[in-house]
């Protein structure tokens, strides 16, 4: 997109606005009619057009055009120009997405500044777009874990294709992380990236938020849908999307295309559809809150994100990852995490997953009084029930009501098992921190019922009897 495409009836017009702006450096095409200025936007799209409203010998007027081009290219500004101007005619062409609107006779000079604004006002707003295109932090995938490389080895095999990839994972895990390394990394990475935050938008507005609308008053206002075309969509949590739009996205999905809200049109896209959910789909498929097409049709290609749990190891990395961004982004100190930090970080209950650890990071950040490395004293409390959301201590159920010995084999099963855990299920690590040889770790754990075993793409400890339990319920 680099020339100026100019459409008018008189040939002397187009000419003569072709030469004035040839002369100040631009690259220009001429149409006569509406055909010729179809044809030439199919060949390649301007950067600009300059449309005359009244087209002689034509099977579309300049507003027809305007809606057609504003449908398929909604980024091209439109000047409108005309021999016949009133207030009612600008109005219309404003509302309809023109970005000016001249009355002929023009001043060549005034035509000038509008053409200079408006590629100015286009620019910027590519520039805008491709800045938040390229917004790497968030499409960045931080860890080591075993369970981290099963999950980048699986995107890295969906990124080159167009098939659609359903994450699954508890909220604050990074679906959404995963859904822009996706993006990052595909084919489509120079294109949109649009998240549909299917939980917060309210259900009676979905639909123009999807579909975008159009009306009279306020011309074309473009949705969603079409901001995503060429790129990605995801829809953050679907299964919160209401049923009715369920519908309609269904048959966006099969047809590539779609009318917005009040409009009669066809507005055809393409798209890469990742969406995300940390509901079970099908449980909610049998009480009927989603349609089990749309869940066929999304489900192509099933990815699970594991929690912060499945992968502990991570947690030091993830954190200096933290530290360094919020250095970069905020001026927050840039400090080191000490290792009893570190170890009580590895041991701590993370329900709200890596996206609570990055905000008890920033919270020790803002509130810290030092420059050095962050100790343990400094994390939220962990033995208060009140404060269990920010994070608390595995090992911290009533232990005072058993007689010591029962205390004794609970504490030091508890202990193992977060150890082992915490080191990825690494034995030799777990033996080594805890001061025993790896032969006696084996035989108290063998005496504790305490056994690993491969799971979510890593070594997982668990208590064997539980295992048990889980399977005869199952």
């Amino acid at each position: 997109m680099g020339d100026i495409l100019i459409v008018d009836d008189e040939r002397d017009i187009r000419e003569l606005i072709g030469d004035i702006l040839e002369d100040e450096g631009y690259a220009t095409r001429l149409a006569a009619n509406a055909e010729e200025c179809m044809d030439a936007i199919g060949v390649e799209a301007p950067a600009l057009m300059i449309l005359d409203i009244w087209l002689k010998d034509s099977h579309m007027d300049g507003i027809d055009i305007l809606k057609a081009v504003k449908r398929e290219h909604p980024g091209i500004p439109i000047v409108i120009i005309s021999g016949h101007g009133n207030i009612e005619i600008a109005v219309a062409a404003i509302k309809q997405g023109a970005y000016d609107f001249i009355e002929k006779p023009f001043n060549i000079d005034q035509l000038l500044v509008v053409i200079r604004r408006a590629m100015e006002t286009s620019r910027l707003r590519r520039e805008n777009l491709e800045l938040r295109r390229k917004d790497v932090a968030s499409a960045e995938m931080i860890g080591a874990s075993a369970a981290f490389k099963s999950l980048k080895g699986q995107l890295d095999k969906v990124t080159k294709s167009n098939g659609r990839v359903m994450l699954t994972g508890p909220a604050g895990c990074g679906k959404e992380v995963a859904a822009r390394y996706i993006h990052a990394n595909s084919g489509r990475a120079e294109r949109p990236f649009i998240v549909v935050n299917s939980a917060t938008v309210e259900p009676d507005r979905m639909e123009e938020v999807l579909f975008g609308r159009e009306g009279t008053e306020r011309g074309i206002e473009p949705g969603l849908l079409e901001q995503a075309d060429g790129g990605v969509l995801y829809l953050d949590e679907v299964a919160d999307m209401p049923l009715g739009t369920q519908s309609k996205l269904l048959r966006v999905l099969v047809e590539q295309q779609f009318q917005r809200v009040g409009g009669s049109d066809k507005v055809r896209v393409d798209l890469r559809v990742v969406s995300s959910t940390n509901k079970n789909l099908e449980a909610e498929i049998a009480e009927g809150r989603f349609r089990q097409e749309l869940f066929h049709r999304l489900n192509v290609v099933p990815i699970s994100v594991p929690s912060l749990e499945e992968r502990r190891e991570d947690i030091p990395v993830l954190a200096e990852h933290f530290i360094s961004n919020f250095n970069k982004t905020q001026g927050l100190p840039l400090r080191d995490v000490g290792d009893e930090a570190i170890a009580l970080l590895q041991t701590m209950v993370w329900p709200g997953n890596v996206r609570q650890l990055k905000n008890v990071i920033e919270r020790v950040l803002i509130l810290g009084d030092g420059t050095g490395p962050i100790g343990a004293d400094e994390l939220p409390e962990t033995g208060n029930q009140g404060n269990a959301e920010e994070g608390r201590v595995i090992l911290s159920g009533s232990l005072a009501t058993l007689p010591l010995r029962e205390a004794r084999e609970l504490f030091e099963r508890e202990y193992l098992l977060t150890q082992i855990n915490r080191f990825g299920g690494n034995i030799s690590r777990t033996a080594s921190f805890v001061g025993m040889e790896r032969s006696a770790l084996h035989r108290k754990l063998k005496s504790l019922g305490v056994v690993t075993s491969n799971r979510t793409g890593g070594r997982v400890a668990y208590v064997e009897d539980d295992e048990e339990d889980e399977r005869q319920s199952a």
